[in-house]
């Protein structure tokens, strides 16, 4: 019997644009060209990314108007005190990015070889942590596990080139 352990869908009442409207309103703040640039690109698909990644992406995709490097900060900043985004790991020095908005709770595998990042969702996993948070009377409002180890590219990678042929 396994698991299901992919992300499914969730369903929400705003569109990422107007969820991060409605947070820069009550701040005072207005959506500029740029912060909606940003919050576009960053919610059309899901990937793990961190500042520099997200400037070059935005660079390579010509269609898209100059966002300054002071805003995709800034923006991330807002983005994160929003609830939109997450900060999962730090990578040399450098915040990774996870969606939060509109996407399921999740765990992350992560490839201290590559750095490949695998998200996975475990109901067994949150049953622990509830089995836990009772135990103690705590009330959990959110979590993070981030398991590290080698995915199996690298294994694999590693094991051709450990083989026998391979050192003649």
């Amino acid at each position: 019997m396994s698991e299901d352990f992919s992300l499914h869908t969730v369903d929400v009442a705003l569109t990422p644009r107007q969820r991060f409207e409605e947070y820069l309103q009550s701040r005072s703040k207005r959506l500029t060209e740029q912060r909606r640039i940003l919050v576009d690109f960053i919610f059309k698909r899901h990937d793990h990314f961190d500042a520099d990644e997200l400037i070059s992406a935005l660079a390579a995709e010509s269609s898209q108007r100059k966002v300054s490097r002071p805003t995709v900060y800034r923006t991330l900043g807002e983005l994160v005190e929003a609830g939109m985004l997450r900060i999962i790991m730090e990578n040399e020095g450098r915040a990774v990015y996870d969606h939060d908005y509109g996407y399921p709770a999740h765990d992350h595998l992560h490839c201290g070889e590559c750095g490949k990042l695998i998200e996975f969702h475990s109901e067994e996993l949150a049953r622990i942590r509830d089995a836990v948070a009772a135990e103690h009377g705590f009330r959990v409002a959110s979590h993070r596990l981030i398991v590290e180890g080698t995915c199996k590219e690298c294994l694999s990678a590693k094991r051709r080139r450990n083989r026998k042929l391979d050192r003649i």
